[in-house]
C-alpha cells in the first residue's frame, strides 16, 4: 500500500533498543482476543478503513488497488475491531494488518526491489487455496490499543495455508526499523541465490497442527489437543463427557453415549498434562458433523473450547472435508458462529436430551494439502491426525517384502506340488 509498511502501528512509540521487547513468536492472542477481533472487511469497510488511514499513513495507495488485491485473495487485509463495538451483523473496525501472500515470481521482485507496492500485480500473489512462497506484510494501522491485533492476525498467519511461511518488511524510517527489531525480525533476507539487505525478515519453523499439538509431560500449562487413538484415551473422553453432560447437564447415560463413539473421531483437550476437554467428529459423503465438546468446570477459564474446535476444523479440512455441521444449543449459537457456522434456510429446531437446539453449518477454504487420491500412499496409512510424520508402516517399508505367509501357504497347497509326485501318489 505504501513503500514503508508495518512500521506505522500508532502506538507507544517503538524502543530504541534492538532487543526484541515484543516478539512475534511470543505474541498471546488470548490476552488480546479478551477485547479484539479481526475479520475479512468488506468493501465498505475497507474504504472506510484506508480513509481513517490516510492522514497516519503518507502515500497510501487508492481503495482500487487495495480492492483489486482483496478481490483476488480475500486474505489480504484483516480488520481489528474492539469486541465492545463489533457487530457481526454490521461490522465495523478501527485498524488493519494487510499483507501480500506472494509467490515465486513475487519473491523475486522482492528480493530485486522491483516489487511495486502501490499497484501489486494479483499475478504475483496466491490464492486462499494456495501456499505463497512468502508473506510480504504490505500496511499496518492499529492506532493505541488495536496494536494487539498484530496478535491475533499472526493466528490467521497460522491457518494450513500460511502455517510456517516467513513474513518480510521493507522499513525506511528510523522509527520503522526499531519496531521491526522490538518485534524479533532481523535485517536482511536470503531468497533462492539473492540477499536482500532492504528487507527484515521473521522465519517460522513449519508449525505442528493443533490437533497433534499434545506433548505428555511438556512441564507446561499449555492447552494442547490430540486425536484419541488409544482405548485409554477413549476412557478419558467418557470421563470427561460423563463430567460435563451426565454431570453438570443431567443427560440420561443412555442418551450421552448413543451408539457413535466407535464410529467417530475424538479430539482430546488437555491443560499441561491434565485431559480437560474433548470433541467428537463424525464423517459423512460431503460433510462432517461436530459434536459433543465438553470442557471440564476449572478449566473453563482457558481456550480450550476454542482451541478443541479450532483443532476440529483443521482436521476436517485436511481430510478434505468443506462443509461442517452441527447442532448447537441455542444459547451458544454466537459461540459457533465465531467459527464460521451460521444457521441456514430451511433449518430445523429441535429438542434432545432437555436442552433446545438449532441446525448451523459452516463452509471452509480448500485446504492446500488436503489428503486425497492422488497423495503420498505412506501418508494416508500415517495413524489419524500425524500425517505430517512419518508413520510405522513407512518405516516398516526398509524391510524387503518376504511375503512370509504366503510362502507358507503356497508350498503347502497341493496344486503346487510337483506333477511327479503326484503321478506316484
Amino acid at each position: 500500500m505504501t513503500d514503508h509498511p508495518f512500521e506505522l502501528i500508532r502506538g507507544r512509540k517503538a524502543d530504541s533498543a534492538v532487543k526484541p521487547k515484543h516478539p512475534l513468536a511470543e505474541l498471546n492472542s488470548r490476552n488480546f482476543a479478551k477485547y479484539l477481533t479481526v475479520f475479512r472487511p468488506s468493501r465498505d469497510v475497507l474504504e472506510s478503513l484506508l480513509e481513517k488511514a490516510r492522514p497516519s499513513i503518507p502515500g497510501l495507495t487508492d481503495c482500487s488497488a487495495v480492492l483489486a488485491v482483496t478481490n483476488y485473495n480475500p486474505d489480504c487485509v484483516w480488520a481489528i475491531a474492539r469486541n465492545r463495538k463489533f457487530s457481526p451483523a454490521v461490522p465495523s473496525a478501527d485498524g488493519f494488518v494487510a499483507m501480500l501472500p506472494l509467490n515465486k515470481k513475487g519473491m523475486y521482485q522482492l528480493a530485486t526491489n522491483a516489487l511495486d507496492t502501490r499497484r501489486p500485480d494479483v499475478a504475483l500473489l496466491t490464492r486462499p487455496d494456495e501456499r505463497p512462497a512468502g508473506i510480504y506484510i504490505w500496511a499496518t494501522y492499529a492506532p493505541g490499543p488495536l496494536a494487539g491485533g498484530v496478535a491475533l492476525f499472526m493466528d490467521q498467519m497460522s491457518s494450513p495455508a500460511y502455517a510456517g511461511v516467513d513474513l518480510y518488511t521493507r522499513p525506511n524510517t528510523p522509527d520503522g526499523f526499531r519496531f521491526n527489531e522490538t518485534l524479533g525480525l532481523t535485517k536482511g533476507a536470503k531468497i533462492g541465490p539473492i540477499y536482500a539487505p532492504h528487507l527484515y525478515t521473521f522465519p517460522r519453523a513449519p508449525r505442528t497442527p493443533l490437533y497433534d499439538s499434545y506433548r505428555k509431560s511438556s512441564g507446561t500449562r499449555a492447552v494442547t489437543v490430540t486425536v484419541a487413538r488409544t482405548f485409554e484415551d477413549l476412557v478419558r473422553v467418557a470421563s470427561l463427557r460423563s463430567a460435563v453432560y451426565i454431570g453438570e447437564q443431567e443427560c440420561p447415560y443412555e442418551e450421552e453415549f448413543d451408539g457413535n463413539d466407535l464410529a467417530a473421531t475424538h479430539l482430546l483437550g488437555y491443560v499441561g498434562d491434565e485431559p480437560a476437554g474433548c470433541l467428537r467428529i463424525r464423517f459423512f459423503a460431503d460433510f462432517a458433523k461436530v459434536e459433543r465438546l465438553a470442557v471440564r468446570r476449572e478449566f473453563r477459564n482457558t481456550r480450550l473450547a476454542f482451541q478443541l474446535v479450532r483443532a476440529g476444523i483443521e482436521l476436517c479440512r485436511k481430510k478434505g472435508y468443506r462443509r461442517l455441521y452441527g447442532h448447537a444449543q441455542k444459547r451458544l449459537v454466537n459461540f459457533w458462529s465465531r467459527f464460521g457456522f451460521k444457521q441456514f434456510d430451511g433449518g430445523h429446531e429441535l429438542v434432545f436430551s432437555d436442552f433446545d437446539y438449532v441446525e448451523m453449518v459452516a463452509e471452509l477454504d480448500k485446504h492446500p494439502d488436503a489428503i486425497g487420491i492422488g497423495a503420498d500412499p505412506y501418508v494416508i496409512i500415517r495413524p489419524e491426525g500425524r500425517w505430517h510424520v512419518p508413520g510405522v508402516l513407512e518405516r516398516s517399508a526398509n524391510r524387503a517384502a518376504t511375503r512370509p505367509s504366503v510362502q507358507e501357504q503356497v508350498a503347502d497347497h497341493p496344486m503346487t506340488q510337483h506333477p511327479a509326485q503326484e503321478q506316484a501318489a
